[in-house]
């Protein structure tokens, strides 16, 4: 079994994910190589050139993918050049919901690090809490207009700390006895996106709420605002895996990983600055 490693690639680094996990790991001792179009280490999946730069002299790779249907066959392509340079862990940032839902391409991206005959990890978390709160996307509209709009019902998710997941990425990047496990992430508490925004408001004071519309509604929306189909398409099978409560039970592999319970959607919403939002 291969030992604990130190020459660490972060990608994504400087994103939602990636530049908590390189804070993590600084943390533990390790200074990991963070690669992102934006950092000193350049790293984009559209420019091949910058792969092997980014991957020369690291023993393992935290890889975010480039979100897309062309996403398998980049990361097959990168998870070959990775075994030529030397690399021998890869952990992979998937999601429950895509374990879950399954037959996608999704899955084919796993398969792909599974066949790279490397030693890999597979993370799955539950939606991340901070998506109320950074990098907004489809979320902006909550702190813009008052409004969130999403096609989920009542349904219930347990969302992940983002803190938590990037503690455990730390750890199966570094330390042995994680090769060949997938690690399925989630806070400990299930709520569905009215109580989320609820809790929201009575910590911002702000008169904030959640407004429930059919798949129908968002896919006009989603449209008109020029996203294409196949975008579309995946949302809506994330939307209907939380309207059909198949990831409002928690689960314990941040405990398993880290021997500690998963933080609470309360803990995350005290270490938020709404000033800023």
């Amino acid at each position: 079994m291969t030992s604990n490693l130190s020459q660490i690639l972060v990608l994504g680094g400087t994103g939602k994910t990636g530049r908590r996990v390189a804070e993590a790991l600084r943390r533990s001792g390790v200074t990991p190589r963070v690669a992102s179009r934006r950092s000193a280490t350049r790293f984009d999946w559209t420019d091949r050139a910058t792969w092997e730069p980014a991957l020369t002299g690291m023993e393992a790779v935290y890889i975010v993918d480039s979100m897309g249907p062309e996403a398998p066959a980049e990361i097959a392509d990168f998870s070959a050049l990775a075994a030529r340079t030397g690399v021998r862990r890869l952990v992979y940032l998937s999601g429950r919901p895509y374990g879950e839902i399954g037959g996608t391409w999704w899955m084919r991206i796993e398969e792909a690090v599974k066949a790279s005959g490397l030693e890999w990890t597979i993370l799955r978390p539950s939606w991340f809490a901070q998506n109320f709160t950074e990098e907004l996307g489809m979320f902006g509209s909550l702190w813009d207009t008052g409004e969130l709009a999403l096609p989920t019902g009542n349904g219930r998710e347990a969302f992940i700390d983002l803190e938590d997941l990037a503690e455990v990425a730390a750890v199966v990047l570094t330390r042995q006895g994680h090769a060949g496990r997938i690690y399925v992430l989630s806070g400990p508490r299930s709520l569905s996106f009215g109580d989320a925004v609820a809790e929201l408001a009575e910590a911002s004071g702000r008169p904030l709420r959640f407004v429930p519309i059919s798949l129908d509604a968002h896919r006009a929306e989603f449209t008109a605002a020029g996203y294409p189909d196949h975008m579309v398409d995946d949302l809506h099978d994330l939307y209907e895996h939380i309207s059909e409560e198949r990831g409002a039970e928690p689960v314990d592999g941040v405990h398993e990983v880290l021997g500690r319970a998963a933080r609470d959607f309360s803990d995350y919403v005290a270490r938020t600055d709404f000033t800023r939002l």
